[in-house]
């Protein structure tokens, strides 16, 4: 068992078993146009692999080929993860997939409006308040910079982020935070991205939240459809658009020092 650990100790020799498994059977000069190192070093490296009986060969004519052999793989599988310990290290494996899925949620929508125009709303405090549920954005939207979001009459911090990447007028991609209530704030960062392309006198957006758990709470994607159908209708026709997400601070009181809009 030592020759076998001491030869998968190596990232090489594993990429080399790694080859093998991929295409069995390869000469050594197969393998070694493979890898950033001498013939003579690839050769070292298998020698090791076939002393711990890990790689076999064969003689075809003048050719001498290689090939994977398991055994020894399973020898170790079996000693060290019996049949009672191995329904616990499935669980676990798959708990860890589990809780490493994300999910992506994908907005699309055309408006009549220029990329200039669009960005505007999108970065504007104002412009974006009178679509985002009466929450605006302030920022000075520099690659790195971070991103606060308030009611208008409310103090309290509602979101936060990072400008990820800003290229005015076509794309901007930021981190966010919910800061609404601790259901929220569980579910920690996810990312926003919004791409605008001119399709002739009107914009396509596309609006990516990403990078979300499998199975997030819906507060932090499900807006986004009266998002932007305000904003559309903010854009095309000035007007404002009434959704269940824009009364949702509709009795609240204005912050001290400000006028109720």
């Amino acid at each position: 068992m030592d020759e076998v650990f001491k030869a998968m100790a190596d990232p090489t020799r594993r990429a080399l078993l790694d080859e093998l498994f991929r295409q069995d059977g390869q000469t050594l000069s197969a393998l070694g146009a493979r890898f950033s190192m001498t013939r003579f070093g690839v050769m070292k490296h298998l020698k090791l692999l076939e002393e711990a009986g890990l790689v076999v060969t064969k003689r075809r004519g003048r050719e001498k080929l290689h090939f994977l052999n398991p055994v020894p793989i399973r020898l170790v599988h079996d000693r060290w993860v019996s049949k009672y310990a191995e329904p616990w290290v499935a669980s676990l494996s798959d708990l860890k997939t589990t809780l490493e899925a994300s999910m992506e949620k994908v907005f699309e929508i055309y408006i009549k409006t220029t990329p200039e125009r669009l960005w505007q709303a999108i970065t504007d405090p104002v412009m974006r308040s009178k679509y985002h549920f009466g929450v605006g954005i302030k920022s000075d939207f520099k690659p790195g910079s971070r991103y606060e979001q308030r009611h208008q009459n409310g103090p309290d911090l509602l979101g936060e982020g990072e400008n990820l990447e800003v290229d005015p007028p076509r794309r901007l991609v930021q981190s966010m935070r919910a800061l609404w209530g601790d259901d929220v704030k569980a579910e920690g960062t996810s990312r926003v991205t919004w791409e605008i392309h001119p399709v002739g006198d009107s914009c396509y957006l596309k609006v990516t939240h990403d990078q979300l758990r499998e199975g997030a709470n819906n507060q932090l994607y499900g807006g986004w459809p009266m998002i932007l159908s305000g904003l559309k209708t903010l854009l095309e026709t000035g007007e404002l658009l009434t959704t269940p997400g824009s009364q949702m601070y509709a009795n609240l009181a204005p912050a001290a020092g400000k006028r109720g809009r």
